[in-house]
């Protein structure tokens, strides 16, 4: 029986298509519909009362063409089941999914009946129609949203009046392109909620995080309606967006700050007037990096407060830590505004730097120091032209090491005041006990400056852990050598040792050394003392013949009245 009944459709089947060498089995009943081409994915079908778009052609049985939405080159929109269509096409479209086809046949009770149409359709014609249904959508239809990707950390989405950066594919129901930002190459800009959108893009827009990607659905009514847009979007298009949010703020944004590291030891908080060295990523909301300090191996050097860097950078270094890491969003207005810059920051676009601040200091800073250990019953300690052994470990205040004395068989030696160590250093040396230590904060006025030094970055901050390891007096400013009471009252004959008028450096030597070890002066502390001698005896040679006469020989404080010279 079922072999039976498939032979008796698969027969009629035939008749109704009108296959040669059957009999004709009469009038038919009701529309025939073949569905040929179904979608596979059938979101929506067309039922009583929805607004319809679709291309057809249509003929009569022997394939002669009586009418063709393509050859007006313009689709056919109305209303399903309300009596605006043939009976016949009401009945056909039902149930139709956006880009199926069918073959319709319509018989004449169904389509023109007895009358047809003047000129076109002769009474009692069978009408056949093939139809591609291109849209569907209903006047109780909202924006339809689907979200298709959305970034794990949102902490802020899209409202009304927000200025929004996103991309976009625009296509009609069944797929057919009509616009796309990534052809232009640019973001689409706008604001939303205030009218510059199709009420549906308005819709559709909020509620999105920054990165979200969604699929957008507007009925005809909240987008072109009747009128349509150009030759790209027809009337009564449904329109659909796929969406990339790339960025989107609000014209009373401040900055936003994300505290991501502080160390527990911040005693100081730049302000403004403030010199800040810190490293930094520039990111576009959308990760899209457009900066970064590290790429240089440099760290960004500015005063803060003083609009040197983009306002938002400046309020956003307010109040860091040495260390501290901290996350700055900019909006465009506190950053480079409509126009960008360059060819790598968007213009109206969002900021996201990633700072890590290295170090800070002021103009007006000393040095800062702290006494780590002072010995007790300390009496004694160091001053102007000292001479003071130390050893010492220099560091960034980031930490990295630069240089230290113990990587050398002695400590460190220096007269203090003379020069010879950065200022910085030279003062935090001041006022030691032997065996005192501490910690010195050096700014870079009284450091190494802006170019820096072999090793040390321009506008750097020094760290100085030292250890004053011995001092010995010193002598005054432009004295090689002093007596503890008056000199000799016949100095040169004293000194002219073998007694022949001349004084050679070997006998200038003796003397002075003699000097010294009877307590009855003392040299310029070194860690050379026969150089010092010698400087003093080049000093008193004047025509340098070797050997001092009582005419060359003069005390410092005589050469001070004479203003000669100042050396003995």
């Amino acid at each position: 029986m079922a072999h039976g009944s498939i032979v008796l459709v698969f027969l009629l089947l035939l008749s109704i298509l009108g296959a040669p060498g059957l009999g004709d089995p009469g009038p038919l009943e009701d529309v025939v519909i073949d569905r040929y081409y179904i979608p596979k994915i059938c979101l929506r079908e067309v039922q009583m009362g929805d607004f319809i778009r679709y291309h057809y052609n249509g003929t009569f049985k022997d394939g002669k063409k009586f009418d063709s939405s393509y050859d007006r080159g313009a689709t056919v929109a109305g209303v399903v089941g309300v009596g605006r269509l043939i009976t016949g096409m009401d009945r056909g479209l039902q149930g139709m999914c956006v880009n199926e086809r069918r073959h319709l046949i319509v018989p004449p009770h169904l389509g023109y009946g007895s009358i047809g149409v003047a000129g076109l359709i002769p009474p009692d014609a069978t009408l056949y129609f093939d139809v591609v249904m291109l849209d569907i959508w209903n006047k109780e239809d909202k924006v339809q949203v689907t979200t298709l990707g959305r970034p794990g950390h949102c902490n802020r989405t899209v409202q009304s009046s927000d200025f929004v950066r996103y991309h976009y594919n625009g296509t009609l129901l069944d797929g057919t392109p009509f616009d796309s930002s990534y052809s232009k190459g640019s973001t689409y800009d706008t604001y939303v909620g205030t009218g510059w959108l199709i009420k549906g893009m308005d819709q559709g827009l909020l509620g999105m995080c920054a990165g979200e990607k969604r699929s957008i659905i507007i009925p005809p009514f909240l987008a072109y309606g009747e009128k349509g847009y150009g030759t790209v979007i027809p009337p009564q298009a449904s329109l659909v967006f796929s969406v990339l949010l790339v960025d989107f703020h609000n014209p009373k944004d401040s900055i936003s700050l994300e505290h991501l590291e502080v160390p527990a030891s911040c005693r100081r908080r730049a302000v403004t007037g403030d010199f800040v060295r810190y490293h930094y990523n520039g990111s576009l909301m959308d990760g899209s990096l457009f900066d970064s300090s590290y790429s240089r191996n440099q760290t960004y050097n500015t005063y803060i407060g003083k609009g040197f860097i983009i306002p938002g950078m400046d309020q956003g270094l307010q109040g860091v830590c040495v260390g501290e890491r901290r996350r700055v969003v900019v909006p465009p207005h506190l950053a480079y505004g409509e126009n960008g810059a360059g060819d790598k920051i968007p213009g109206s676009a969002v900021l996201i730097f990633d700072v890590h601040v290295i170090d800070f200091h002021n103009p007006e800073d000393p040095v800062e120091i702290e006494t780590l250990y002072r010995p007790e019953g300390c009496n004694a300690t160091s001053r102007h032209r000292d001479f003071v052994r130390y050893h010492y470990n220099c560091s960034l205040l980031d930490g990295t090491r630069l240089f230290s004395s113990h990587d050398y068989e002695k400590p460190q030696e220096v007269t203090l005041g003379t020069n010879k160590v950065i200022e910085g250093l030279n003062r935090g040396l001041l006022d030691m006990c032997t065996g005192e230590r501490r910690v010195l904060i050096i700014p870079p006025h009284l450091g190494h400056g802006e170019s820096g030094a072999r090793g040390v970055p321009g506008s750097a901050v020094l760290r100085f852990e030292v250890e004053l390891i011995s001092m010995e007096e010193g002598v005054p400013e432009g004295y090689l050598f002093i007596w503890h009471g008056d000199p000799p009252a016949s100095l040169y004959e004293q000194m002219d040792l073998n007694k022949d008028g001349e004084i050679p450096a070997e006998e200038f030597s003796t003397f002075i050394k003699g000097q010294v070890a009877e307590g009855k002066g003392r040299l310029m502390p070194s860690s050379d003392p026969d150089k010092v001698i010698a400087d003093m005896f080049r000093n008193q040679d004047r025509n340098q013949d070797g050997k001092v006469t009582p005419e060359e020989l003069k005390l410092k404080s005589d050469e001070d009245q004479d203003k000669i010279h100042e050396e003995l």
